[in-house]
């Protein structure tokens, strides 16, 4: 939600898409390493890192280009940038699971 909401705040409808999805990736590669530094601590590197990633650089590139081409309310956007969210991190935690299998001893 804080890279949709930043990029929102900054790109408005009428921007060349290739600048404002590099703009939305710059923001959004800044809101994933403010999260890495104040949550990786705290959750562990690898469940920060990567939806962080994905949602900073590919998640901005999206909101920029998206941003550049419609005018959309704070709620929608803060929607999407939540749906986006929760998309990545179950994605990462269901494919960490898959990486390390079944516990020794969970039968």
């Amino acid at each position: 939600m804080a890279t949709a909401a930043a990029i929102h705040a900054v790109i408005a409808p009428g921007w060349d898409m290739v600048v404002a999805m590099l703009v939305g990736a710059a923001i959004g590669t800044t809101v994933h390493l403010a999260a890495m530094a104040l949550c990786g601590p705290f959750l562990g590197m690898w469940q920060v890192m990567v939806p962080g990633s994905i949602i900073g650089m590919y998640g901005g590139m999206l909101f920029g280009m998206r941003n550049s081409m419609q005018a959309a309310g704070w709620a929608e956007v803060l929607i999407v940038g939540a749906l986006l969210g929760i998309c990545a991190v179950a994605a990462v935690q269901i494919y960490d699971g898959v990486l390390r299998g079944p516990r020794a001893g969970a039968e």
